[in-house]
């Protein structure tokens, strides 16, 4: 199946796609702040620690990545698909995200930090409910 928008109007939207910031990674953040907990968004850790994690809190030695369902192939989640055009892309770039994300994540725990991934799909759940994403 072709693209419904021309190669200029896919990559002018695609460009508005945003990595920081983002309506998941605020409402992660509100609930956090909520709940008592302090943490960095864009401190020295927050840049020089493995994957640059969302939020860092260094009294706990934890981080928190916010992770979209699509970009990180949430396994089982309806929003982890493969597009249909273009598949060979598509699959060697989702694929390279887990692979870095799981590099990431051994490193940072061989490193001695906690890691918290928050699914996009599980944000509304956690945020209507209070409930505290670094319990497991």
């Amino acid at each position: 199946m072709a693209d419904i928008w021309s190669k200029e109007r896919r990559s002018q939207v695609m460009s508005k796609i945003r990595g920081k910031d983002t309506k998941p990674e605020i409402a992660v953040r509100s609930l956090l702040h909520s709940l008592g907990y302090r943490f960095t968004v864009n401190g020295p850790k927050n840049r020089e620690l493995p994957g640059k994690p969302d939020i860092v809190l260094p009294k706990l030695k934890t981080v928190v990545f916010v992770h979209g369902c699509f970009w990180h192939q949430h396994e089982g989640c309806k929003f982890a698909y493969l597009p249909k055009s273009n598949k060979s892309f598509w699959m060697n770039k989702l694929l390279s995200n887990k692979k870095r994300d799981s590099r990431n994540i051994k490193e940072l725990e061989r490193m001695g930090w906690e890691v918290v991934i928050v699914w996009e799909c599980e944000i509304r759940d956690l945020v209507r409910e209070k409930r505290d994403p670094l319990v497991g």
